[in-house]
């Protein structure tokens, strides 16, 4: 996969295309016709999962709708196949995926869009806790898989299990797409040559703090002492 920018359609299409194919063609490839397209920036385009495009002369990176639909459908197919399945089980289930869909669009503009997906899960959710206490009211649903933890009175979640009576209940909690920070992705420097030892420093400090964002805490444990909450039925 790959994208080739140039001043003009004209361009693209008459010099550059043709020499992309006679490049491929020598090595046995070709381009794919269902994925290769000439378009306008102001139009947008999507690649791999994310959609560019420029609106009033700004560029800016979003999940594409197909990879949203995709990803929505993957958590819906989760939820289908543990229909018999614990609480835990499912949130141990889906909690990784959300997680890892969320951390490959952390570095666009998807802040929006995370809280979107959070509201499709948690309808996608509801119906799964409905569906399994179909003669109980929604009160009693509600007061059984969500939980008020912090400022979130829906959080869902379940007591984890093991632990010691004295110590302090430990919530298993459903991970959020909206709990992703969005960090900004910075360039490498043009300049930069990893094979230079005058740049191993910059590398080195670039690996760091890439290695530190990967390990930051998006734990699926929340210790309180807040029992269920029955506000916003």
């Amino acid at each position: 996969d790959f994208v080739i920018t140039g001043g003009t359609k004209e361009l693209l299409a008459d010099r550059v295309k043709p020499l992309v194919e006679t490049f491929l063609r020598e090595r046995g490839l070709e381009l794919s016709p269902e994925k290769t397209r000439i378009t306008h920036i102001d139009e947008g385009f999507d690649f791999l999962g994310q959609n560019l495009r420029k609106y009033r002369g700004k560029l800016l990176i979003k999940p594409s709708r197909k990879n949203q639909q995709t990803f929505l459908h993957k958590i819906g197919q989760l939820i289908k196949l543990h229909r018999g399945s614990s609480q835990s089980v499912l949130i141990e289930r889906l909690n990784p995926v959300i997680r890892g869909w969320s951390r490959y669009h952390q570095h666009i503009v998807a802040s929006q869009v995370f809280h979107k997906i959070d509201h499709q899960i948690w309808h996608k959710l509801w119906c799964w806790a409905k569906r399994r206490h179909s003669n109980k009211n929604l009160r009693w649903i509600k007061a059984r898989y969500w939980r008020s933890v912090g400022h979130n009175q829906w959080t869902f979640c379940c007591e984890a299990a093991g632990g010691t009576s004295s110590e302090k209940p430990k919530l298993l909690t459903l991970a959020k797409a909206s709990d992703t920070k969005i960090v900004r992705h910075c360039k490498v420097k043009s300049e930069a040559h990893p094979y230079d030892p005058a740049w191993h420093d910059y590398f080195a400090k670039r690996k760091q703090r890439k290695d530190i964002q990967s390990d930051e805490p998006m734990s699926m444990f929340q210790e309180t002492d807040t029992g269920p909450s029955l506000q916003g039925l």
